[in-house]
């Protein structure tokens, strides 16, 4: 195992993470590709970035991989399968099977550098179409309302299912599956953003099944065909009432006067 099989099989775990980084930017690509079709705001859009992680028990590790097949050839002789050289695999082993008195320890610090979105950080770039000039960096979401926040989770999110479901933009196409359900919707948001949200959900021809408190269901009615109202009256039975937009208007009209 050691002279013929430990390093090669270091090497195929280090190309096979490898590949799924290559992934990831694969990805990210397709996804910007379907984030320039969308107006971010007047005249610019959104570019999606995946920046190297300089996390240090991420770039450890991977330092740690590449020292052990580095100046090796498969099938050469023992020097360069040397006892140095199989420490360094055993002791990356240990860790991921778990070394007493630190299990935890290690089996959190191998869900976090084997995962590799954990060796990128992500950032948006809202960009002029006339000349692709920045306008303004989003490294995170801190520092931003509510409402942008909202409205840049939902521009990713559109761009996301357009990739992921081969989805273009205003194609109709009557036996795709296009189902989303959103849950707790626009509570906190701003009507702004929960607004420009529907209308990307309506620029993919999404079906949409939507839960939100009553109060904001102004929001919801120029994109939805039926309500489904549930209230409970005296507190030991729910009702759920399935409407028509039409006939909820009308109800809400005659309520209203």
């Amino acid at each position: 195992m050691l002279n013929e099989n430990t390093i090669r099989e270091v090497a195929n775990f280090q190309s096979q993470l490898a590949r799924e980084r290559e992934t990831i930017r694969e990805r990210i690509a397709l996804i910007n590709e379907s984030l320039t079709q969308i107006d971010y705001n007047a005249g610019r859009y959104i570019v999606l970035e995946a920046q190297l992680s300089q996390d240090a028990e991420i770039r450890d590790f991977q330092s740690d991989l590449r020292s052990c097949t580095e100046g090796t050839l498969i099938g050469s002789d023992d020097v360069q399968y040397s006892e140095a050289k199989f420490l360094q695999v055993k002791q990356i082993i240990e860790r991921f099977r778990g070394r007493e008195g630190l299990a935890e320890q290690d089996r959190r610090w191998s869900a976090k550098v084997t995962d590799v979105r954990n060796w990128f950080v992500f950032a948006a770039s809202e960009r002029w179409r006339e000349d692709n000039s920045e306008h303004e960096h989003y490294s995170d979401s801190g520092g931003k309302s509510g409402g942008q926040k909202e409205k840049l989770a939902y521009t990713i999110l559109a761009a996301s299912l357009a990739y992921q479901f081969g989805l273009e933009w205003g194609a109709v196409r009557s036996r795709s599956f296009r189902f989303v359900v959103i849950d707790e919707a626009f509570g906190r948001g701003s009507d702004e953003s929960a607004q420009y949200g529907l209308r990307l959900f309506a620029q993919l021809n999404l079906q949409l099944l939507i839960v939100a408190p009553l109060q904001k269901i102004y929001i919801i009615e120029p994109f939805v065909a039926r309500v489904g109202f549930v209230d409970n009256q005296e507190g030991r039975e729910s009702r759920l009432r399935n409407l028509s937009i039409e006939e909820y208007r009308e109800e809400k009209g005659r309520s209203e006067s």
